[in-house]
């Protein structure tokens, strides 16, 4: 009987699993502070992520490449995050914004 993988953990085709309810915390380009919640949903390597930031609703679509999962939000530049064990470190706005999901 298969389990399911926690978030970080890998499915047995090595596609990591980071399904989940997350905790954002970043600093916008112009170095203020935001926090706010996330859900990540997953399906094999495809995900649609939701963040609710500063009172503003986001949503993208990406994918999982070994530890790496970038995602296309609207933006110029895609998010591009690197799943460093069970949380994920990203950078948007060409590497100008940072983020870390946490889960919750």
């Amino acid at each position: 009987m298969a389990t399911l993988a926690t978030a970080g953990q890998a499915h047995d085709s090595q596609i990591l699993d980071i399904a989940g309810q997350y905790t954002a915390q970043g600093r916008h380009p112009d170095g203020r502070a935001y926090t706010g919640p996330v859900e990540i949903f997953q399906q094999g390597s495809e995900v649609e992520i939701y963040w609710s930031i500063d009172g503003h609703s986001y949503q993208g679509r990406g994918n999982v490449q070994g530890r790496i999962v970038t995602v296309n939000w609207g933006a110029a530049t895609p998010i591009v995050y690197v799943v460093t064990g069970r949380e994920l470190h990203g950078t948007w706005d060409s590497g100008t914004g940072l983020e870390r999901l946490i889960p919750r």
